[in-house]
């Protein structure tokens, strides 16, 4: 082949519907759509995307430009890294003092720790040094006025940076929202003419993110928050210039990795576009953002999964651009961290940033045609949740009235139905448990915050299930279920397996049966075991052929049992098995937990008789 000629060569366009089609023919006929999946945004997602899925022009726009999806700096983390913010814990100041100013020697970029009574008295002792060096990321909620006068009074403060910053909607009640503003704006203002590089207004969202929110409500809410505050704090004199330039955003990353990495890219494009509207300029419209691995997502059990968790998370922020970024340690659910877990968690930002060479990228995520399409669905559905929230009067009027804790309580419902139909997997928890784990121990309680917002992880009703198991076992009664093994192992395993695994998340242990190919063996195993409940375990065409004269039998000889069968029949051969003895059929469509709950509270029973 001539050179001329391999220059003019060309490659066949392939269009989506050729796509399609041979994605089907791997799908072995299937179509395609059916691996389309409706997540809690009610966004549908495809198995293919392609250009005409960009309602508009989001792929020729470059990094640092309006409308910011792609970052607000055109060189990303090339100039300005991610602060590595993770909020450290201690008992007491001094303590404190010297494990923040270590971390600093191993990876930390940012002061992070967490504000009590005895923190804040020796604040100026904790921060002596490193004050003017390193930015600073903190909630400061009620205490922020007294840090605030603590920084201000030391040398140098002027080059402070970062973020004190408080939400007042999490904070002061409606009655008293009003004077609250009167003297935030004041001490905004105050604190500014000593601290100008420090940001001092917080938009939290991750309340509503521990409280089972979807993507778009955490948008919206940050929207109508933000909202609020700069309505709030120009009707006392302060310039649009300034408020922008003393706000920060806080956000939860979430599980699911693509949602959340459009979700911040999302939010930087509805930001711009409400500066836009105030009448910012360019630079004025760029948002900061703050994030955190996410606390919903943490498990008791198996709890090195939430290594996996966190660090999944952790990608999905740092792709998505935050600014800070928290990374909780594994043990988070217990409330206080060790030296182990706080440096497994500092350290996967610093693989992230050193290993996996992410300081080195600007929005590596432009341009795909999935990762644009989800941000400009996810922008314009919040947009319009952001519309109807300001029309009721805004955030701190729907807080009031309860109408955002109603809508986030349905996207809760549904969090919930898929986790105890196993439809959604925690793994270690609802999924592959392991009943000989060792879990956290001690762990916080869920809890409510301001405005009856819950505070709460997902997998907390599998955790009291074994819990309340755990306590049987400790009165010496361990709750077992007993699986009758019809047929050759080849025959019963699938379905025995099924429910070794189905009855683990409620920590209830599986004894398994011989081979039972007649009756009198399972008869034999029954007594052997002395249980009160127990599975039919084999194949349809043996159920066909022995469930029901088992199942007569084991009733007619012990009354008391129990009797469950693994798998779904038809409904004409699923009245006949009833009559026979059958209690319910567990299948793969079964609602795990509410059968599990079930199943401990007749043991609870059983032993109080």
């Amino acid at each position: 082949m001539t050179l001329n000629k391999m220059i003019n060569e060309t490659f066949e366009a392939y269009t989506l519907e050729i796509w399609e089609k041979k994605s089907e023919e791997s799908l072995k006929g299937k179509p395609i759509a059916s691996l389309s999946k409706n997540t809690y945004e009610n966004i549908l997602l495809k198995p293919l995307y392609s250009k005409e899925d960009l309602k508009i022009n989001s792929t020729g726009q470059f990094p640092g430009q309006t409308d910011f999806r792609r970052g607000a700096d055109p060189a990303g983390y090339l100039s300005s890294p991610w602060k590595v913010a993770q909020r450290i814990d201690a008992e007491n100041g001094e303590e404190l003092r010297k494990k923040l100013h270590a971390s600093f020697e191993r990876g930390q970029t940012a002061i992070s720790f967490h504000l009590d009574k005895d923190i804040v008295k020796d604040f100026v002792k904790i921060i002596d040094g490193i004050y003017a060096t390193f930015a600073f990321s903190i909630e400061a909620g009620k205490d922020q006025v007294e840090v605030l006068e603590k920084l201000s009074n030391l040398a140098d403060c002027d080059k402070v940076s970062g973020y004190i910053g408080r939400d007042l909607l999490q904070i002061a009640s409606n009655d008293v929202l009003k004077q609250e503003y009167d003297k935030w704006s004041e001490m905004i203002q105050s604190f500014d003419k000593r601290m100008p590089n420090l940001r001092t207004i917080l938009v939290d969202t991750s309340v509503y993110h521990k409280a089972g929110a979807n993507a778009i409500q955490e948008l919206a809410a940050a929207l109508s928050t933000g909202v609020q505050h700069i309505q709030e704090l120009l009707e006392r004199g302060m310039s649009l210039e300034k408020i922008l330039s003393k706000m920060v955003f806080k956000f939860s990353i979430g599980a699911n990795f693509f949602m959340e990495m459009a979700k911040l890219r999302a939010a930087r494009v509805l930001w711009s576009k409400i500066a836009e509207a105030y009448g910012a300029n360019s630079e004025e419209q760029k948002m900061v953002i703050s994030a955190e691995t996410s606390p919903f997502t943490k498990t008791v059990y198996d709890p090195y999964v939430n290594l996996l968790r966190a660090g999944n998370e952790a990608f999905a922020g740092v792709l998505g651009g935050v600014q800070f970024l928290h990374v909780s340690p594994f043990n988070e659910p217990e409330g206080k961290t060790t030296h182990f877990s706080d440096r497994i968690a500092r350290n996967t930002q610093l693989i992230l940033k050193e290993e996996a060479h992410l300081k080195n990228i600007i929005d590596p995520a432009g341009g795909s045609w999935y990762v644009e399409s989800l941000t400009n669905e996810l922008a314009e559905k919040a947009w319009a949740l952001f519309l109807q929230i300001e029309e009721q009067g805004g955030m701190a009027e729907v807080l009031k009235t309860g109408w955002i804790q109603e809508q986030i309580s349905e996207v809760m419902k549904r969090r919930n139905e898929d986790i105890f139909k196993r439809r959604q997997s925690i793994i270690g928890t609802n999924i592959y448990a392991n009943l000989n784990d060792h879990p956290l121990q001690n762990v916080l309680e869920s809890s409510e915050v301001n405005h009856a917002l819950p505070n709460i992880r997902l997998s907390e009703p599998f955790e009291k299930l074994r819990k309340t198991a755990e306590k049987l076992k400790q009165s010496g009664n361990e709750p077992k279920v007993g699986l009758i093994c019809i047929g050759e192992l080849k025959e019963h395993k699938v379905r025995v397996d099924f429910m070794t695994g189905f009855l683990a998340p409620g920590g209830i242990q599986a004894v398994k049966s011989a081979k039972v190919d007649h009756v009198e063996s399972a008869l034999q195993f029954i007594q052997q075991s002395n249980l009160h409940h127990y599975v039919l375990c084999g194949t349809d065409k043996q159920y066909d052929e022995l469930a029901q004269l088992l199942a007569r039998l084991i009733k007619t000889n012990y009354p008391h049992v129990r009797l469950y069968l693994a798998g779904l029949p038809e409904e004409r051969k699923q009245v006949a098995l009833q009559q026979a003895g059958i209690v319910r059929f567990i299948h793969v469509k079964s609602n795990c937990y509410e059968i599990l709950t079930s199943l401990l509270s007749e043991m609870e029973a059983a032993i109080n008789e």
